[in-house]
């Protein structure tokens, strides 16, 4: 196998990430619908907000990476996190889930593509490349996943 390819697909596997620490979709698995908006005592944000905060974070960067006609016109931090602790409805968390999902699998193509390359510059970006916007991606998810479970230990509701 080829260096590249390793890189490659290591790439698309540490997006999904579960070697070192429990990966998204367990973090959030089985999370009671009466506690996805709670906000534990010392806590900023519920598990809803993060969540939504990593999969509004992560559709933006996909964007970014992908659409030459790409336009940064999100403000930090209010367009990137949710205006309420809770879901609108009880749709709208396994919506967020499934739409965190298939961004993933369109990162992880992404990475996977031998037409990217992925140390060239984002053409309408700062200097930024795809190998960077995926890492960061992967390092942010696992930032927020952290969240989660302490949420949920604070919550009562983490089994390790």
């Amino acid at each position: 196998m080829s260096s590249e390819k390793a890189l490659r697909e290591q790439l698309a596997e540490f997006l999904d990430w579960k070697n070192a620490h429990v990966g998204l979709d367990d973090a959030v698995k089985g999370i009671p619908p009466k506690l996805r908006g709670a906000v534990p005592k010392g806590f900023a944000h519920s598990a809803w907000q993060v969540l939504e905060h990593v999969r509004i974070a992560q559709h933006d960067i996909l964007d970014f990476c992908r659409n030459p006609r790409y336009e940064h016109a999100m403000t930090w931090p209010d367009d990137y996190w949710p205006k309420t602790p809770a879901p609108r409805t009880a749709s709208a968390w396994t919506k967020s889930l499934a739409d965190l999902k298939r961004d993933r699998k369109a990162m992880q193509r992404l990475a996977a593509d031998g037409r990217v390359d992925l140390f060239a510059r984002i053409p309408h970006g700062t200097g930024q490349t795809c190998l960077r916007e995926l890492l960061l991606v992967a390092d942010h998810t696992a930032y927020h996943v952290a969240q989660i479970v302490d949420i949920r230990r604070a919550l009562g509701i983490w089994k390790t």
